[in-house]
């Protein structure tokens, strides 16, 4: 009996028996599944129990008319007070979704004013595409720099940054103090040589001092190159040649817990230009090379008072991103002084970000989502909060509770970690008001935990691209929410999912479909058109599409589920890496060639890098032996975040004709065993 199956997961005697009779008698699913999130379900209670409840409510629910159970129920009440309440109107979304498709000039008009960006120069139009949408020109003739838009008529006194480390110690940073620092490394800047136009690199923590260097780099003129700081020196040095950068920030060492790791070494041995070391504790670590300069000695050369900020025409970079491509080097991706709009934009439609809000996700300035916060935040008002070590624990949830943090950002394997060292209990997150996860795939399980420990706030699942600034896919707060699946395309984002003949369907490779307002438009090493429209089928309407990777399903309901990549890019723990780069890294005397697969982890989360090995001949190694020398080689030359789950030796690579190995193939051959 239902009664007995919830009292031995945890329920009262009479609030069991109560839920059980609700049950049998028909309640709506929907309306009953609110309410107990509402009045009995508490992040104290077994999450057994909140399973059990979820499963008998939606027991009978038709999943092949109505898609997944909800496990996050919308409503007039949670509705109302949304920044997108007050586009929708009287309309549902649906309508408004179509509206910013069918007419995007209504739409980035609405959010170029919601967000409050600040331009020098008006522009002519809002759009166009008279030299077709592949080469969509979003607002012609505006000159502005995208970092003035982070201050100008925000409250200077209201919190632009909180931060602190594992001592738990809040510190904060107002935003007139924030832009002041700002100006002051612009002026430093200048003092040490730099120029508008100048590249720039940025190889640190996600800190308030790499915040500021970020956006002072911005209104400097410069253009930020992103560099993770988990790479080895040869992948350093890739990018900043390709960047042709002229200097770099970065750290003495990098503090891990009670682990100190190098980066400042790295940098060195990557033969970088003049660097700027800021240092991880009180003082240096290092001794520097003739011509760096340390973070004080740079910030000496400064001077009082506002800079004389550059204005640019609006498609100018502002920051060199890198993603990488199938032939092993990372395309350069160009984010203009329009792409943090697309950011921005995703934060106040899909992430639902308002003025005084308090933003944290665990993040990089190495990734997309570094900047991606520091704009999704600053347009909107928000404050960032910052955590300055190891966010899988329990200090960086005890951080989010005392932060006050309203929008909390994650990555699957870190939901697993707090679930599986109960790293919240007894926190309160109420303050929350929604989660998002992006960078891998979701589990269902591990997402519907998230919500609960809030006290049910919706998981917006956010999907998308370094090179479209943001996302194509997503969730709202003002539709249910499915755990670990996407409810809408974004906003001002369309897309078709085709089979292998190129013809539309419901399960296949996801094409975008332009103008979209962030997606590139030129890459700094490649052919922008091969890479993305080069042999593209038309759309069902005739339209032209873009290419992007993901292979997609559409359920029933409205709802999407994300199935990896369809070419040979793979997620490893939320970095993008190509097959190339890998089996480069892996090359070793007795190898004769290899070929790098992501298989999907049981039950979901991060993919696991697998390698299938073809020795030569007359060589004979254990499989265990090529996985630990091919780890150490990934540690050494590539990234020491990459882990070699599995290799397999096999006699030959499956190929097609044309000679390209065929990694479905080993991945349909990994999963059978």
């Amino acid at each position: 009996m239902l009664k007995d199956e919830f009292v031995e997961a945890g329920l009262g005697t009479q609030e069991a028996e109560a839920l059980a009779i609700a049950i049998a008698d028909g309640a709506d699913p929907r309306t009953l599944w609110r309410s107990l999130c509402d009045s009995l379900l508490s992040p104290s209670q077994p999450f057994a129990l909140h399973q059990a409840i979820h499963a008998a409510v939606f027991a009978n629910w038709e999943v092949e008319i109505k898609g997944p159970a909800p496990t996050w129920i919308s409503s007039q009440e949670t509705t109302a007070g949304t920044n997108l309440a007050s586009l929708m109107g009287d309309e549902d979304y649906a309508a408004l979704h179509r509206k910013s498709i069918e007419n995007p000039v209504w739409y980035w008009s609405v959010l170029f004013e919601r967000l409050g960006i600040h331009a020098s120069t008006g522009p002519q139009a809002v759009l166009d595409l008279s030299e077709s949408a592949e080469h969509a020109r979003w607002f012609p003739g505006m000159e502005l720099n995208i970092g003035l838009s982070c201050f100008a008529g925000r409250d200077p006194n209201g919190t632009a940054l909180i931060w602190a480390g594992q001592d738990g110690v809040l510190h904060r940073m107002s935003r007139r103090e924030l832009e002041s620092e700002c100006h002051r490394v612009a002026w430093a800047l200048k003092a040490s040589g730099f120029e508008p136009g100048d590249a720039v690199a940025v190889d640190m923590p996600m800190t308030q001092e790499s915040v500021v260097i970020y956006l002072g780099l911005v209104l400097a003129g410069c253009v930020v190159v992103s560099i993770a700081d988990s790479f080895a020196p040869d992948e350093i040095a890739t990018r900043m040649e390709i960047a042709e950068a002229k200097g770099i920030f970065t750290q003495d060492v990098i503090l891990r817990g009670e682990k100190t790791l190098p980066l400042y070494e790295r940098v060195v041995d990557a033969d970088c230009p003049k660097a700027i070391v800021l240092p991880a504790g009180p003082d240096l670590v290092v001794e520097l090379r003739e011509g760096d300069l340390s973070w004080k000695s740079f910030l000496d050369g400064s001077q009082e008072g506002p800079f004389p900020v550059p204005v640019s025409p609006a498609e100018s970079l502002t920051n060199i991103l890198f993603s990488s491509g199938t032939t092993g080097t990372p395309k350069a991706i160009g984010w203009t002084h329009l792409t943090p709009i697309k950011a921005a934009a995703d934060g106040w439609a899909h992430h639902d970000i308002q003025e005084g809000q308090v933003v944290a996700w665990p993040t990089n300035l190495g990734w997309m989502m570094g900047p991606w916060l520091i704009y999704a935040s600053h347009l909107n008002g928000a404050a960032i909060a910052l955590y300055e070590g190891i966010p899988s624990g329990r200090s960086f949830c005890r951080f989010v509770q005392d932060a006050r943090v309203t929008m909390l950002g994650v990555v699957p394997s870190l939901v697993r970690a707090w679930k599986a060292s109960q790293a919240t209990k007894g926190l309160d997150w109420t303050q929350i008001r929604c989660f998002s996860s992006t960078g891998e795939a979701s589990n269902p399980e591990e997402m519907h935990w998230l919500m609960s420990r809030a006290g049910y706030k919706p998981v917006i699942e956010y999907c998308g691209g370094t090179e479209i600034g943001g996302g194509y896919i997503c969730g709202t707060r003002v539709q249910d929410q499915v755990a670990a699946t996407f409810s809408t395309p974004a906003l001002g984002a369309s897309f078709v999912l085709l089979d292998e003949e190129g013809l539309a369907c419901s399960n296949g490779e996801l094409a975008l479909v332009p103008p979209m307002l962030g997606s590139s438009q030129r890459l700094l090493n490649r052919d922008h058109h091969k890479v993305y429209y080069e042999g593209m089928p038309v759309g069902p309407k005739g339209e032209q599409l873009r290419r992007h990777g993901d292979q997609m399903e559409e359920l029933p309901g409205g709802f999407f589920r994300a199935l990896g990549r369809v070419d040979d890019t793979m997620n490893l723990g939320g970095i993008k890496v190509s097959s190339a780069e890998l089996e480069r890294a892996c090359t070793m005397d007795g190898l004769k060639e290899c070929a790098a697969i992501a298989v999907p982890r049981a039950g979901g989360g991060p993919s696991q890098l697998v390698v299938y090995a073809v020795l030569e001949d007359g060589v004979h190694l254990a499989e265990e032996k090529l996985a630990e020398q091919m780890q150490k080689q990934l540690r050494e030359t590539l990234n020491p975040l990459f882990k070699v789950h599995a290799v397999r030796c096999i006699p030959s690579l499956p190929r097609t004709a044309s000679n390209k190995v065929m990694r479905r193939v080993l991945r349909a051959q990994f999963r059978h065993g």
